[in-house]
């Protein structure tokens, strides 16, 4: 399956969520990893552990620079970012594969050089677990 497809929408409730982000470029891995945690007894003749909690880390996604009016992903992301609100967001892969998460946000525009785009990095926070639904299309 290719990237291609894959969408990005936020909104200010979790059953607000249907604002599009068109300017998607990039989008982070998503999954957690549970942390080693290690739990020998003194009788153990070899190091034992256990699956601790997982950690997602933070959610990176680079989108195309534009910034023309209120309504622009990049201003309205910015508002967010000063008030420290919580945001909740849904990704979906081609195949109708959903993952629902809320987090705060911080947005920041990249450097830039000769014959070089300019771009929107969108950094999420997690506030939430990620909720997988599966898809059911065939590609």
């Amino acid at each position: 399956m290719l990237a291609n497809g894959i969408t990005l929408k936020y909104g200010e409730t979790a059953e607000a969520v249907n604002n599009l982000i068109p300017e998607l470029k990039e989008v982070p891995e998503l999954g957690t990893e549970p942390e080693k945690v290690e739990n020998t007894t003194l009788s153990d003749k070899v190091k034992k552990y256990e699956q601790g909690i997982g950690d997602a880390g933070e959610l990176e996604y680079k989108l195309k620079y534009v910034n023309k009016d209120a309504n622009s992903t990049y201003r309205k992301m910015r508002k967010y970012m000063e008030a420290g609100k919580v945001v909740f967001f849904e990704h979906e892969y081609p195949d109708g594969t959903k993952v629902n998460f809320s987090g705060q946000v911080s947005v920041k525009v990249s450097g830039g050089g000769v014959n070089s785009v300019i771009e929107t990095t969108l950094k999420i926070t997690l506030r939430s677990e990620l909720v997988f639904t599966d898809g059911d299309k065939e590609l």
